[in-house]
């Protein structure tokens, strides 16, 4: 039924879409993009979230200090070379000599601003609770400025490369590409040569890009009026999966990050008990969940953070793991058999059929240990709410800060003080260790329900020699095409 509903809904996105249609050439006009969400928009990341076609767009007329490339490695941006102190503490970063896009010269001074607004008090930045070990930020010289940071961070460039620390001025970016309106919804991103730059960039294909509802991004790319889609999610892979493309078409990024769900109401009733939420934790089968969703290669994940991230090599596992499905289900079963009534839990998740695929599985397997479910929006009151993010950097304070006792009800004073002192470590050595402490201490007291790893998928046509799966899931405009046809 619900394979019938997607490919229902794909057929009417690409009969409108036939509608709107006009002639494009293929291989050498601009590259289609068709990203998952808004209409793109230059926005400011301290005062708002972006979704994927502002992301996209940011990496394209906003580029920060550095930039990632096609394979999710550093390159530089507006800093041409940047140095690093002994003791890990002094980023030096020499700016590019450029020009705002229809504007005066880009200086250290502004750049230094800019970053200061993204860590400040008032800044919403989705990244400032990971950057909270920068101290300061200053220019030394229009054209050099210094980071320094309170302990060692040597991912700090991964943080600076998303697209949260582009750095503009109203909707002033900084290049290399500038953004016209070209049609309702769309717009055309070239790449002028760079008159101004100590070492100018060619300029490459114009893109074209759109933000659209997942049907019409995927109807879109199916007609072939689309090179590239992106921003794919969980919510919206069903729908790729009815457009039956062929095999190498769809893509998806290794990235890691949460999957899983928050306890948002934890503080009284049934999951203010540390066993309860453990009960409700290993009842579930992930194995039988990514059979479900098809995706290759698919992690399933029981600790709180990966065992990829360098600051915790051994990040701590749940006692129950190790155990048999059917083992889990019967310890699962004893706890909640103790509760006066039966527990039911509100589960707060957006709109889309592939997470409506998780709740069925979820429902199923909650039900089997004396469990009811409901799912409720997003928005909505609930006892959990799913979590799908991506991880920024290869930071494990990323993953543990979002289950402070400030931001999450299912959380641990202890571990909160873990992770304070990790934050000042003078040394690797040493913040490593506080890391693992506040790991032990959230996995001991079930804060988090992890599931899989995110999925995020993209639908790729053969004209993006460029184009390679990355473990941040992000793809610049200048790297899409690495040989012209």
């Amino acid at each position: 039924m619900a394979g019938t509903r997607d490919r229902a809904l794909l057929i009417g996105a690409a009969a409108v879409l036939a509608l709107l249609a006009g002639c494009r050439e293929a291989e050498t006009g601009p590259v289609a993009v068709s990203a998952i969400g808004a209409p793109p928009r230059l926005a400011n990341p301290n005062l708002q979230p972006l979704d994927a076609p502002s992301a996209f767009l940011a990496e394209a007329a906003a580029q920060g200090l550095v930039r990632f490339d096609a394979a999710g490695e550093i390159e530089p941006a507006l800093a041409q070379s940047w140095i690093v102190s002994d003791d890990g503490l002094r980023y030096t970063f020499r700016i590019r000599r450029t020009r705002w896009l229809g504007g005066g010269p880009v200086t250290a001074q502004q750049v230094a601003a800019r970053l200061r607004a993204a860590v400040s008090r008032a800044s919403r930045n989705p990244l400032k609770p990971v950057l909270a070990a920068i101290g300061d930020v200053e220019a030394m010289t229009d054209q050099v400025l210094e980071i320094r940071l309170r302990g060692p961070r040597p991912n700090l460039l991964q943080l600076l490369a998303q697209p949260e620390m582009a750095i503009l001025i109203g909707e002033r970016g900084t290049g290399p590409y500038r953004s016209t309106a070209e049609a309702p919804g769309a717009l055309r991103l070239s790449r002028p040569p760079g008159e101004d730059d100590e070492e100018p960039e060619p300029s490459g294909a114009d893109l074209l890009l759109r933000g659209e509802p997942a049907a019409f991004a995927v109807a879109r790319f199916a007609e072939g009026e689309a090179d590239l889609a992106i921003g794919g999610t969980v919510a919206d892979l069903p729908l790729a999966r009815a457009a039956a493309l062929p095999g190498e078409r769809l893509v998806f990024d290794p990235a890691p990050g949460l999957f899983g769900l928050a306890f948002a109401a934890a503080e009284d009733g049934p999951l203010a008990d540390p066993n309860i939420r453990r009960a409700v934790t290993m009842a579930i089968d992930r194995q039988a969940l990514a059979t479900a969703l098809g995706v290759p290669n698919l992690r399933l994940r029981t600790a709180l953070v990966p065992p990829i991230v360098d600051e915790l090599p051994r990040p701590a596992i749940p006692d129950w793991a190790p155990a048999p499905m059917a083992m889990r289900r019967e310890l699962a079963t004893r706890v909640t058999a103790r509760l006066d009534e039966p527990l039911r839990l509100r589960v707060a998740m957006p709109e889309g059929p592939g997470y409506r695929i998780v709740f069925a599985h979820l429902r199923r397997d909650w039900r089997l240990v004396g469990i009811e479910a409901e799912r409720v929006g997003a928005e909505a009151p609930a006892d959990l709410r799913l979590i799908d993010a991506i991880a920024p950097a290869m930071l494990a304070s990323w993953y543990l800060r979002h289950f402070t006792c400030d931001t999450d009800n299912a959380c641990d004073p202890a571990a909160d003080q873990a992770l304070e002192a990790a934050r000042v470590a003078g040394s690797q050595a040493e913040r490593q260790g506080q890391l693992a402490v506040a790991d032990r201490i959230l996995t001991a007291q079930t804060v988090f329900i992890p599931l899989i790893s995110p999925v995020r998928w993209s639908l790729v046509s053969p004209r993006l020699t460029g184009f390679r799966p990355n473990l941040f899931a992000r793809h610049p405009a200048g790297t899409l095409i690495a040989e012209e046809f």
